[in-house]
């Protein structure tokens, strides 16, 4: 008997154009976002601009570009979605919430202006919002993910204050989301999800536990995600999209695993899915492009070794260039 294979897939244009890495025009595209304020896609997207900073800014830095950027006023953005309880929203009209203040800290550090803030008053917001079972709420209405377990942590490390959570605590409810399969969900008993993988497993990895990880057995779920295209997929019967070569290469290079992947067709995949008129990556070949695919884009690229004069070394678990974390002096143990 033959076991059922899914065939939802995308077949790869044959775009010559889509063959080599477009990066002036992506650079002309990060560059431009925000710059109308009444443009459609930033004004529906405007609830989550931190993090729109963060990928933009992210992305030009790995690729050099980063002075195409005014630093002054991206920093004073930052400043402006603080609250007084020291998180960050995702603009300054929202509330504060663990996933816009980790992106807003991961800014500050790109541009080395972490002494704009006190690292005290954030820590306090992030240990607030632990709760007795190691979980941590988004924000002040409650809801518990594995994503804000990482965002706390990555947060807190990067402003030197992981000794101020109950690290252990976090660690055990991370651990009681992982699944037979390897995998890791939002919530213990829930679906595993290249997304909730990377987030737990680079929690772990903050937290120095990675050896709690099935590394093999997750590493084969992992690979499993590529299809024929070359793309990877987030979880079973589901298209391939440009964010998984970020959510499961990053996860594969934390366990040692991501020779596991066909690197060629992974670049062939993420090439296609250019806008050779336009600039930018898109989810997939034809789709519009955005600055979140784009940048995980980019980094797949870097964690996979190609294009090594054009983007600099990615570092797989806080998704920052390298060599920001060299300087801020954090070392980060990964599997082998």
């Amino acid at each position: 008997r033959k076991m059922a294979v899914s065939n939802k897939d995308i077949k790869i244009p044959d775009i010559p154009a889509r063959k080599s890495l477009l990066l002036d025009l992506h650079a002309k595209s990060l560059a431009a976002y925000g710059k109308d304020k009444n443009d459609f896609d930033y004004v529906m997207s405007e609830y989550f601009h931190m993090s729109g900073v963060y990928w933009v800014l992210t992305a030009l830095k790995l690729i050099g570009r980063e002075d195409m950027l005014d630093k002054n006023e991206m920093v004073e953005i930052v400043l402006s979605c603080q609250h007084a309880n020291g998180g960050f929203g995702g603009n300054a009209q929202n509330d504060p919430h663990l996933l816009y203040t980790l992106s807003a800290i991961q800014v500050l550090a790109i541009y080395e202006s972490l002494d704009r803030i006190d690292p005290d008053r954030i820590a306090e917001y992030i240990v607030g919002q632990q709760q007795a079972d190691g979980s941590f709420f988004g924000d002040k209405w409650g809801e518990v993910d594995t994503r804000f377990s990482f965002c706390a942590l990555a947060s807190l490390l990067l402003i030197n204050r992981l000794d101020r959570v109950d690290v252990d605590r976090a660690v055990e409810f991370v651990v009681s989301c992982m699944n037979f399969d390897g995998g890791f969900g939002c919530v213990p008993g829930s679906e595993s999800h290249s997304g909730q993988i990377y987030c737990c497993i680079g929690a772990l990895a903050i937290t120095n536990r990675l050896y709690k990880v099935k590394a093999d057995v997750l590493g084969a779920w992992l690979c499993e995600r590529q299809l024929k295209s070359g793309g990877l997929n987030g979880r079973p019967e589901k298209l391939p999209d440009v964010c998984y070569s970020w959510w499961v290469l990053a996860s594969l290079r934390i366990i040692g695993r991501i020779n596991w992947i066909d690197a060629d067709k992974m670049k062939e995949f993420i090439l296609a899915c250019q806008d050779e008129e336009s600039g930018g990556i898109a989810d997939r070949p034809g789709d519009i492009t955005d600055p979140f695919h784009t940048l995980f884009g980019l980094t797949g690229l870097s964690l996979l070794g190609h294009y090594k004069d054009d983007i600099k070394p990615v570092n797989p678990v806080l998704c920052m260039p390298e060599e920001t974390l060299e300087k801020l002096g954090i070392k980060i143990y990964l599997l082998r």
